[in-house]
C-alpha cells in the first residue's frame, strides 16, 4: 500500500490513477517539459557546432578578424560552409550558377544556424539563451521550436524576395527577431510588463538600421514572422486550441513558401 493524504492507496489504483491524470500544460497548451529548456539548449548546441565546422573548413579568419562587415573586423571570413548555405538568390561564384533560383532551397533553412565568426554567433546566441528559455518556459518545446523555425525561414525569406539575388546572408538574427517580438506579443496576452524585451527590440532595431551590411530584410521579415506566429499561439483559444495554433502556423508558412515561389519566378523570367 502507498501512503495518501487520507489513508492508503494499492499501488494499481495508484497507477491507474496516473493514466488517468491530464498532464500540465502552460498557460497556450504547451508542455511543462519546456521549463527545462532542452529546444533552447538545442539551438545553441546546433549552431556551435555548424560555427566549429566552418572554422575547421574556413581557417583561423573564419572565428575572428576575417570579415570586416558591419562590426569591423571582429566578423569572421566565408568559408565553404557559408557559401554553400547562406541565402543567396542567383549569382555565379566559382565558375557555376547558385542560389535559390537554382533549385537550391535548402539555403532558406540553412542560413538561420550559420554565422560569420564567432562574435556574430555570440551575439545570437546569447539573444537565444536571454529570450528562448522564457519563451520555451510558456508556449512547451513543440510550440517554441515553431515559433523559431517560422521566424527564421520568413527572415531567410525576406531577405530572398528583397536582397539582391547576388547578395549572400546567413545568421540565427532573422530567428532571434522572432523571438524578441514573440516575447512581447506573449506577455501581452499574460498581462506581463514588456519594457525590458521592448527596450532590446528597439536596441536592436537601432543595430539593423544604423550598423552597415546587415541584412535589414532579413531582421524584419524575422520580425514579422515571428510576431504573426506568437499572435497565433497567444490568441487560440479552446475548444480545439491545439488545431486552431497549428492551423494557423500552416497558414504562415505558406504564404513564406508562396513569396519564395513568387521571388523565384521573377528571377527565372
Amino acid at each position: 500500500m502507498n501512503d495518501a493524504v487520507v489513508g492508503h492507496h494499492c499501488p494499481e489504483c495508484v497507477k491507474e490513477g496516473r493514466r488517468s491524470q491530464r498532464p500540465a500544460r502552460t498557460a497556450f497548451g504547451g508542455s511543462r517539459a519546456g521549463q527545462l529548456g532542452y529546444v533552447t539548449t538545442a539551438i545553441i548546441a546546433v549552431n556551435s557546432l555548424v560555427m566549429i565546422a566552418s572554422a575547421v573548413v574556413g581557417g583561423p579568419k573564419a572565428i575572428l578578424g576575417g570579415g570586416g562587415g558591419g562590426f569591423g573586423s571582429l566578423l569572421g571570413s566565408s568559408t565553404r560552409l557559408t557559401d554553400f548555405g547562406a541565402v543567396l538568390g542567383h549569382a555565379i561564384y566559382g565558375g557555376e550558377i547558385h542560389g535559390v533560383a537554382e533549385g537550391e532551397w535548402y539555403r532558406l533553412v540553412t542560413a538561420m544556424f550559420l554565422h560569420y565568426g564567432v562574435v556574430h554567433l555570440l551575439l545570437n546566441m546569447m539573444l537565444v539563451a536571454q529570450v528562448g528559455r522564457y519563451l520555451e518556459a510558456q508556449l512547451g518545446p513543440m510550440r517554441f521550436a515553431a515559433l523559431y523555425l517560422l521566424a527564421g525561414f520568413g527572415g531567410n525569406v525576406a531577405a530572398y524576395v528583397f536582397q539582391p539575388a547576388n547578395q549572400a546572408s546567413a545568421g540565427a538574427s532573422t530567428a532571434t527577431f522572432g523571438l524578441v517580438i514573440g516575447a512581447i506579443v506573449i506577455n501581452r496576452r499574460l498581462v506581463k510588463d514588456n519594457s525590458a524585451f521592448t527596450s532590446l527590440l528597439v536596441m536592436n532595431l537601432i543595430y539593423t538600421f544604423f550598423i552597415p551590411n546587415i541584412s535589414i530584410a532579413g531582421h524584419l521579415g524575422g520580425l514579422v514572422a515571428g510576431g504573426a506566429t506568437a499572435f497565433v499561439l497567444a490568441y487560440s483559444h479552446q475548444p480545439h486550441r491545439s488545431i486552431k495554433q497549428a492551423a494557423g502556423c500552416a497558414v504562415i508558412l505558406a504564404l513564406i513558401v508562396a513569396a519564395a515561389v513568387a521571388r523565384t519566378a521573377s528571377l527565372l523570367s
